[in-house]
C-alpha cells in the first residue's frame, strides 16, 4: 500500500571513486524500487548529482541506472518533486519531459496530511552567506547558462565538476557562526505557521522541535544513507544502508 511521503537529499552521485559510486548508485536504485512500492509522493531535496549541466541535446553519461529507475517511479503513478540544489547547475527539460518529475528552483510549500511543509535545499537561506548568494546569482543566470551551453560538453562537464568541488569546499569550510544558519531560517518559517521545515545542503542530519514545529535536515548519503518518511502524521529519518550490508560504509569521510 502506497501510504508514505518519502524524502532524500544530497546523494552527490559522481563525487567519489568509481567503486564507491557503483555501490552508492545500486543503493539508490534499490531505494527507488522501494519508493515504487511504498510512496505516495517522492521529494528529492537537491543535489542528487554532484554536478549536473544539461545541454539541449546531450545529457551526462554515467547515471543511466539512476535515471531509468527514477522514470520507473513516475511511470508507476508516483509524483516526484525535484528541488534544485546548489550542485544542480542547470536543468532544462530532461527531467520534466523524459522522466516526468516536477522541478522547482524555489522552495516548495505543500500540505501533507493536514500539515504544512516548507521544503528547500537550503542554499542561499543562511543569512550571513553573502559570498554564496553572489555566486548563486551568477550560476543561475539564464543568459550566462546559455553562453555556457555553447561550450563542448566534454569541456563543459569538466568545468562544472571543478566548480562543484569549489562550491562543496566553500560550504564545508565556511564558518556560519552560532546565530545564523538553516536552523535560524527554519525557526522563522515555523513562526509563520509551518509544521515542518525540511532542508538539506549542510550534510548534517538534524531533527529538532521548535515551538509547534520541527526543523529537519536529511544529512547526506556521503555519511550515512537515509531517507525521511512522513506517514500517519509522523515524520521519521530512517537509515538505509542495511539494504546493502557493509558495502556503503567505506564511503564515509
Amino acid at each position: 500500500m502506497k501510504d508514505s511521503y518519502l524524502f532524500i537529499s544530497d546523494i552527490h552521485l559522481g563525487l567519489q571513486p568509481d567503486d564507491i559510486e557503483k555501490k552508492k548508485e545500486r543503493l539508490l536504485v534499490s531505494f527507488f524500487k522501494f519508493a515504487q512500492q511504498n510512496a505516495k509522493e517522492l521529494f528529492i531535496v537537491g543535489d542528487l548529482f554532484d554536478y549536473w549541466f544539461e545541454y539541449k541535446r546531450v545529457y551526462q553519461k554515467g547515471f543511466f541506472r539512476t535515471l531509468t529507475a527514477l522514470q520507473d517511479v513516475t511511470e508507476n503513478g508516483i509524483k516526484v518533486h525535484y528541488l534544485i540544489g546548489n550542485h544542480d547547475f542547470m536543468h532544462r527539460n530532461f527531467f520534466s519531459d523524459e522522466i516526468g518529475a516536477l522541478m522547482y528552483e524555489k522552495p516548495l510549500e505543500v500540505t501533507l496530511e493536514g500539515k504544512r511543509f516548507f521544503i528547500s535545499h537550503g542554499d542561499g537561506l543562511v543569512k550571513n552567506d553573502f559570498g554564496y548568494l553572489v555566486l548563486k546569482k551568477i550560476l543561475r543566470n539564464k543568459f550566462l547558462q546559455r553562453l555556457y551551453s555553447w561550450i563542448h560538453p566534454d569541456i563543459g562537464v569538466a568545468l562544472a565538476s571543478s566548480t562543484s568541488k569549489t562550491s562543496r569546499d566553500y560550504t564545508t569550510k565556511k564558518d556560519y557562526g552560532e546565530e545564523d544558519g538553516l536552523y535560524e531560517a527554519a525557526k522563522e518559517k515555523i513562526e509563520q505557521g509551518f509544521d515542518y521545515v525540511l532542508f538539506g545542503h549542510m550534510h548534517s542530519r538534524c531533527y529538532m522541535k521548535y515551538k509547534n514545529g520541527y526543523y529537519i535536515n536529511l544529512g547526506s548519503w556521503l555519511d550515512a544513507p537515509c531517507y525521511g518518511v512522513f506517514k500517519n502524521n509522523k515524520f521519521e529519518i530512517v537509515d538505509y544502508e542495511n539494504l546493502l550490508p557493509g558495502e556503503i560504509n567505506d564511503q564515509k569521510k
